[in-house]
């Protein structure tokens, strides 16, 4: 499925007239086979041995590229770093408030708010994001040792 995914990436950036360097790939294709949300800094340091001329504004150009093209989401939450996550289908994020991870989830059910939302106020929805906050699996288990 990932190797699909990417072809099709590749050939929506090519559409668009964007040139598929080395670099441009490898960012894409790690961002395809990623499950963290990385930031930046995290996919600069995943790739710099093989890239070793490569800079972290190169990654943040190229994830600019992406988002442009509707490729990935740039995830802002308060002031920590901007987390980077290639767009498959619509989904939800719930978030750690101990180590920071983000899940996805789905729940079609919340397709629903949109259309509420506009028919309630009268705006046109252009998009809508849904956060959850709580302590991972992880963490908990680090709390209940050290207790």
């Amino acid at each position: 499925m990932s190797e699909i995914q990417l072809k099709d990436a590749l050939d929506a950036l090519k559409s668009t007239g964007v040139r598929i360097t080395p670099q441009r790939h490898a960012i894409l294709e790690y961002m395809i086979h990623s499950t963290t949300h990385p930031t930046a800094d995290d996919i600069y340091r995943a790739l710099e041995k093989a890239f070793p001329n490569m800079s972290v504004a190169t990654v943040y150009n190229n994830l600019r590229v992406f988002r442009k093209a509707g490729l990935v989401k740039e995830l802002t939450y308060g002031d920590s770093s901007s987390r980077f996550d290639f767009v498959t289908h619509d989904h939800y994020h719930i978030i750690c408030n101990d180590c920071g991870k983000i899940v996805d989830f789905h729940y079609p059910g919340l397709d629903e708010v949109e259309h509420l939302a506009s028919h309630v106020t009268g705006f046109q929805v252009d998009y809508h994001r849904l956060e959850i906050y709580g302590t991972c699996q992880d963490c908990l288990g680090k709390t209940a040792k050290a207790q």
